[in-house]
């Protein structure tokens, strides 16, 4: 059996991401998809545009809308406008096309791709990684990456990620019109959903349309009754969104990140925002950076992966720290949060620079919170 460098589970975006940039420098790297072929992801679909500085390609290609406005609403009411400005502006795209020009991208720089792999046993023998499919085809490596999303089995087993997982209840859709969501503008709906947000994101002549909860919550979402209330002000028609719920796994506290020579990328490392569940801007990072640290890591010139959680602590989680922060008072108070929070005459422009890449929630939150704790402390 022929040992490779670095066995990536999953072919998402974060799995793609490391596959890319580990095969770009001549890694042996396979990526070990379940999948036959990539199939369609509904989900929000937005990324900062600042995420192109993590690759030496461009983009574009797969861009469906380039977002210039963000207007909240409080039950669709009490609306406000914030301009995307700066040169970080936030886009959306299909996340089965991104997923699958990556895949592309790191397939023509040289991995491999085994589909149907199905992994069901993951173990190490003498520091070699023996990763095991359903069918019985096993793959050896030196190192893995495990990123195969929120519904990872993996990071409990190997004592990754957070001790105790916090998942959002997500609903996500797809509308195959436009409706009357304005071009080049994202929609936040703060009123309609108990303990957290709608929202409607523009593609090429359609719309994705979610909505998430982001405190424990027992009680599933009661879809259709916020569909019913939030799609007429978009000019559109309950009937006409096809979509599923899903638990997504979300950001909660400070975790380890990595083992002897394992890994966790993307929503399998639980990074995705708990405040606006923004989830592919990590996915994309951590990606880069669990590459950059293998790299470093299989030349020799370290001695452990420890400095992939230590970049992506620093890098993402301080400021997730604060947004988590900001999202326990704001959802526990949410009409106060959007009058204070949202309503306020810099609020949506700070939302929209996080939204961007420009902030992060660190740079905001003392202020924010100080701010709702006190309004609800007094009221």
């Amino acid at each position: 059996m022929t040992l490779i460098d670095v066995a990536i589970i999953g072919g998402g975006a974060s799995g793609t991401t490391t596959a890319f940039h580990l095969a770009n420098k001549n890694k042996n790297v396979s990526i070990l998809e379940k999948n036959i072929s990539p199939t369609e992801r509904i989900c929000g679909g937005g990324m900062s545009a600042a995420v192109q500085n993590w690759f030496p390609f461009t983009l574009m290609p797969i861009v469906d809308e380039v977002i210039t406005n963000v207007e909240f609403s409080w039950c669709n009411t009490d609306k406000v406008i914030a301009e995307l400005s700066g040169s970080s502006p936030f886009w959306i795209v299909k996340r089965e096309k991104l997923d699958s020009f990556l895949l592309d991208q790191a397939v023509n720089s040289g991995c491999h791709l085994l589909t149907t792999f199905n992994v069901v046993n993951i173990k190490m023998s003498s520091n070699i990684w023996q990763i095991t499919a359903l069918d019985g085809r096993q793959i050896e490596s030196r190192a893995v990456v495990i990123a195969d999303g929120s519904q990872s089995p993996w990071p409990k087993v190997f004592n990754l990620g957070p001790r105790k997982q916090k998942f959002a209840s997500t609903f996500s859709g797809r509308v195959k019109r436009k409706g009357n969501l304005r071009n080049e503008t994202a929609r936040f709906e703060f009123g309609l959903v108990s303990n957290g947000f709608a929202w409607a994101f523009p593609l090429n002549n359609e719309v994705n349309i979610g909505m998430g909860t982001f405190l424990e919550n027992k009680n599933s979402i009661p879809v259709n009754e916020i569909l019913k209330s939030f799609l007429p002000d978009l000019g559109f028609d309950p009937s006409e969104v096809i979509g599923q719920e899903a638990k997504l796994r979300v950001w909660n506290g400070h975790s380890n990140l990595n083992g002897n020579g394992i890994l966790l990328v993307g929503d399998a490392a639980s990074l995705c925002d708990p405040f606006l569940a923004e989830g592919i801007r990590p996915a994309l990072m951590s990606g880069f950076e669990a590459a950059k640290t293998l790299i470093y890591w299989l030349d020799g010139n370290v001695n452990s992966l420890d400095n992939y959680t230590k970049t992506m602590k620093t890098k993402w989680g301080n400021s997730m720290a604060w947004g988590n922060r900001i999202s326990q008072v704001f959802y526990r108070f949410p009409k106060v949060g959007y009058q204070l929070g949202v309503k306020r005459p810099t609020a949506p422009k700070r939302i929209a620079q996080i939204l961007s890449g420009e902030m992060s929630y660190e740079d905001i939150a003392k202020r924010v919170i100080k701010r709702l704790l006190f309004q609800t402390s007094s009221s």
